[in-house]
């Protein structure tokens, strides 16, 4: 690793990679000691473009200095114990208007009954120069976070109950993803299982806008008074058709005898995010939509479906 030169855009690209991937090995708490030599190594080059960026010029300073950004990724903690609560970032974004942390790790482990709960809380970082924007991050991750507390809180809460009258086994987990962060949104994912013979699995989706510093509905992201909810469904009953044309073991509740759990339409309600590309996904837990054997699926809506009518803020 010493002697690695990273001169092209495309070689700074494979660090950025390398990075990546030895983060979803630390955040997974499988990272070898080796591994952790190694991330270190990675961190001191990428350090060591930053303070050649002055001396580079177009594009290739511009990644450099992305690359470089990278080292905030990690806040390098003890990560031996489950059961030591710490902070870790996730999203490696400098300048960022939010962050996320985990503040609670609860687990607890026997041979009948598991938990590993991760609570993330959302952090908005300071602003200089914009004090509204910063009172409606503050007001608004305030509302995220204590809606997750709630969620983890009862979660927990049922499972110790369980614990004390030894009904069964019983299986929980909790953890959760950043969907997406660009300069408009953040999305985070809170992902939810339950297992007591059979399992159970449920997202929440938190997306702000990061202009307004408001928690978005998806009835914002349209101009309003347009109907999004028709051509939305229409392409997800396109999308269902079409996966299940393609593999036998694909199934949605779409053409089914008991015409009450065909999929009929989306509502303001149903779970959305937007991902990286700006287009909206919808979600679906389990048994929504199809069989439980299904899982939770989503349908990425592409962008040219809704032309015309999403909002331009």
């Amino acid at each position: 690793m010493n002697d690695k030169v990273y001169e092209t855009e495309e070689q700074i690209v494979l660090l950025e990679n390398e990075l990546q991937g030895l983060k979803k090995e630390y955040t997974s708490h499988k990272m070898t000691k080796e591994q952790t030599e190694q991330l270190h190594q990675i961190m001191k080059e990428a350090k060591h473009m930053e303070s050649m960026k002055q001396k580079r010029t177009g594009n290739i300073k511009f990644v450099a200095a992305a690359a470089a950004a990278l080292i905030g990724i990690f806040i390098i903690l003890p990560n031996t114990s489950g059961t030591i609560a710490h902070a870790m970032e996730q999203i490696p974004v400098l300048g960022e208007l939010v962050k996320v942390v985990t503040f609670r790790d609860y687990e607890y482990e026997t041979d009948r009954n598991m938990a590993d709960i991760e609570v993330p809380e959302i952090m908005p970082e300071p602003q200089t120069g914009d004090s509204a924007l910063q009172e409606k991050l503050d007001r608004t991750t305030a509302e995220i976070n204590a809606e997750i507390q709630t969620i983890t809180d009862n979660l927990i809460k049922e499972f110790e109950t369980n614990l004390k009258n030894e009904w069964g086994y019983q299986d929980v987990v909790v953890k959760s993803e950043v969907l997406a962060t660009t300069p408009d949104y953040f999305t985070l994912k809170l992902i939810c299982y339950q297992g007591a013979g059979s399992g159970y699995e449920w997202n929440y989706f938190y997306t702000i806008d990061l202009n307004t510093g408001e928690r978005l509905k998806l009835k914002d992201i349209f101009v309003e008074g347009a109907d999004y909810i028709t051509p939305i469904s229409e392409n997800i009953k396109v999308q269902m058709q079409e996966q299940m044309d393609a593999d036998e073991n694909v199934y949605y509740w779409l053409n089914d005898e008991i015409e009450e759990w065909n999929f009929k339409a989306i509502t303001d309600e149903t779970s959305f995010y937007l991902n990286e590309k700006g287009n909206v996904v919808i979600s679906f837990n389990e048994g929504d939509v199809a069989p439980m054997y299904m899982g939770t699926v989503a349908f990425e809506i592409p962008a040219e479906v809704l032309d015309g009518i999403r909002s331009e803020n």
